[in-house]
């Protein structure tokens, strides 16, 4: 039984990064939309809580500059609010900060080992397309190169960085790919108001658009007759409302995406690549703060060999406002072994707290903020790169949009964004073509 029932052109199911690219662009292409949220603020891995006067972010942190997230914000004709870090990034080797710089790869690899040339070498191959095949994985990859454990370290850690796994866990394909021709962050920053208001921002303009965003409305089914979308129910303020819509996006992932549908209602290969395909990928997130500087770098550091501990961030260098005055904020990332499996959580935060303290000697003194541990339900990706599902269910109408939908080798929330234009911009296509039937 529901309790009313309402029409839109679209409905997106969920406030994250893919689905507020989707309801943005949706909603500035014309079409009347609704966007449900379950949680009471959009953003979701990648939003904000405030802690003790700190805001700390939940997940991701870096925002990146010219690629689609900030062509969506343009389209919508709103500023993104992001401050840039110099050097955005650096490597953390032997307690030193190292800035590659404008040498990039050449200087890094070149201090370290005999090999950089060959790893170099193949680094343009696959630059001009030549890419070794989904199988074999970046530390397999790397093996055939160099034994190197600092430049073993390293290649783990950018992994566990960008993708949220360990090299042995992601396919070199996706790796190359990524740092060849997705454009590696190489333009990044910290949205001071928390990554929250970035987001706020973009459900702003959203609704200038017209829009509606409901929060704290979880949906509890999607409705698929004769194998096509014709809406959602959804629970707002105790009722139960039927939204009837021709379109869905669904930034909730293709998981519970089937599970909200019923299996029955896709089809049977789909439903296959769901059960079996789908790789969610775990890391730990540790959010604290310090009365003395722990790093000098503004922007993010990558580590060498750690047992756990990937990247840090020092947040407050670039954003003082994100903490109360006389305080340096940082949030270290760390990837569990393995990330694409079960681990023992307790043991893995550990491992990570053990990195830091080796780091960073006043780690001891530091005020704890948060340890989040990203996993099942609740993963840092729904999958890993290199096992990403289409965007298309099957279901006539309706599409996944999201981190478990990237186009190959991509991530971070610039591939959240693309799937977002790359659904819209198709059901831009096929709204035309309907018309042209008519």
């Amino acid at each position: 039984m529901v309790d009313r029932v309402e029409r839109f052109d679209a409905v997106v199911i969920g406030a994250g990064a893919g689905g507020l690219c989707a309801a943005a662009r949706l909603a500035n292409a014309g079409f009347s939309t609704v966007l449900l949220e379950s949680l009471d603020r959009v953003g979701g891995r990648a939003s904000t809580e405030v802690i003790d006067g700190f805001k700390v972010n939940i997940g991701a942190i870096a925002l990146e500059l010219g690629g689609v997230f900030e062509e969506t914000f343009a389209a919508l004709g709103q500023p993104l609010d992001v401050r840039l870090p110099k050097p955005a990034s650096a490597f953390y080797l032997d307690h030193r900060v190292v800035d590659v710089g404008s040498g990039g790869w050449g200087m890094l690899l070149g201090g370290l080992t005999k090999q950089a040339a060959k790893i170099l070498e193949k680094f343009a191959e696959a630059r001009a397309g030549s890419l070794p095949d989904g199988s074999q994985s970046t530390e397999d990859w790397l093996s055939g190169y160099t034994k190197n454990e600092t430049v073993h370290g390293i290649f783990r850690n950018l992994c566990a960085a960008i993708f949220s796994c360990n090299a042995d866990e992601l396919p070199a394909r996706a790796f190359l790919t990524y740092f060849t021709s997705k454009g590696a962050f190489k333009r990044f920053g910290f949205c001071p108001r928390g990554t929250i208001g970035a987001w706020e921002d973009l459900a702003a303009a959203a609704q200038r658009k017209g829009c509606d965003i409901r929060l704290e409305a979880p949906v509890e089914r999607i409705l698929i007759e004769n194998g096509k979308v014709c809406g959602v129910v959804v629970r707002q303020g105790g009722e139960a409302i039927r939204i009837d819509a021709g379109i869905v996006v669904s930034n909730a992932g293709p998981k519970l995406t089937v599970d909200l549908g019923g299996e029955e209602s896709f089809p049977s290969d789909y439903v296959g690549l769901v059960r079996n395909r789908l790789k969610p990928a775990a890391n730990i997130v540790i959010n604290f703060a310090s009365r003395q500087p722990l790093l000098e770098a503004p922007g993010i550091v990558t580590f060498g060999k750690t047992r756990r501990l990937c990247n840090m961030a020092n947040l407050t260098a670039t954003c003082p406002e994100l903490a109360p005055p006389g305080w340096h904020q940082y949030v270290a990332y760390a990837v569990p072994v393995p990330a694409l499996g079960d681990f023992d959580a307790e043991a893995e935060i550990q491992y990570a707290l053990e990195d830091l303290r080796e780091q960073f000697p006043g780690f001891d003194t530091v005020k704890m903020l948060s340890i989040r541990v990203m996993r099942g339900d609740w993963p840092c990706q729904r999958s890993c790169a290199g096992y990403d599902l289409p965007r298309e269910t099957g279901v006539a109408g309706l599409w996944c949009v999201g981190d478990a939908v990237k186009a190959y080798g991509n991530g971070g929330t610039q591939a959240c964004a693309e799937t977002a234009r790359l659904v819209v911009d198709q059901i831009v296509v096929d709204r035309g073509m309907s018309q042209g039937l008519q």
